[in-house]
């Protein structure tokens, strides 16, 4: 039995094995110790670190979970603004290289920048050709981008220019309702404990806190 679970959309961008651990038991510790790459492990925040820390992990992240009931979702509208299914994929391309501070890889001290940025790069171009990006416009201009897949809101990001302008709320409420079509009756995210903004942004659309999560990851050559 193996508690390793295999995540190659993270071994193409670091070119080593890459896994998640699905248990926190000494065995599944163990194992992490007789095979060389990088490990993330997910937990409660109440579960005690210390024998995940013995074993060379080490803390990156806390994970907030935040739900929205359909009903609860608040739409807010700015002028000139507007979505759309139709766009330039090089534009939204363009904002994503510079719209990801605050992910877990970013704040790995043992994954360059450079590398934590071709993650993000490439999860985009995924969801890029899996047609589940929303273009944010102003006009005729590209001003972000809204990814999602199924009931998830995955990505925002908005062009340098149109940030604090106040109208990141009506550009993901209105993308979120167009999620809503899909028949769902709610929407949840995830949004590290560090990015206040998006935290406060998604709790003014009428998303709760579900769920909290402590990240732990862990490097051996």
């Amino acid at each position: 039995m193996t508690y390793l679970r295999e995540t190659p959309w993270d071994k193409r961008n670091f070119n080593i094995n890459t896994y998640e651990l699905t248990d926190t038991s000494e065995k599944a510790l163990q194992e992490t110790n007789e095979n060389k790459g990088h490990y993330t492990l997910k937990v409660s925040p109440l579960e005690n670190p210390k024998p995940f820390l013995q074993h060379g992990f080490y803390y990156v992240d806390t994970l907030i979970e935040p739900i929205c009931k359909k009903e609860n979702l608040t739409i807010f509208d700015a002028s000139g603004i507007s979505i759309s299914k139709t766009y330039d994929r090089d534009a939204i391309l363009e904002i994503a290289a510079e719209a990801f501070v605050h992910g877990r890889f970013h704040r790995d001290f043992n994954i360059p920048d450079s590398m934590a940025d071709k993650r993000y790069m490439n999860w985009v171009n995924d969801l890029l050709d899996a047609e589940k990006i929303i273009a944010l416009k102003y006009g005729n201009d590209t001003a972000g981008f809204y990814g999602f897949d199924k009931d998830k809101v995955l990505l925002l990001g908005i062009r340098e220019e149109y940030r604090s302008r106040g109208l990141a709320k009506a550009y993901t409420s209105l993308a979120c309702r167009e999620q809503l079509k899909a028949g769902y009756d709610e929407l949840r995210t995830s949004i590290s404990a560090a990015n206040v903004a998006s935290l406060n942004l998604f709790y003014n659309l009428g998303f709760r806190l579900k769920n909290t999560i402590d990240v732990y990851h862990k490097l051996r050559w």
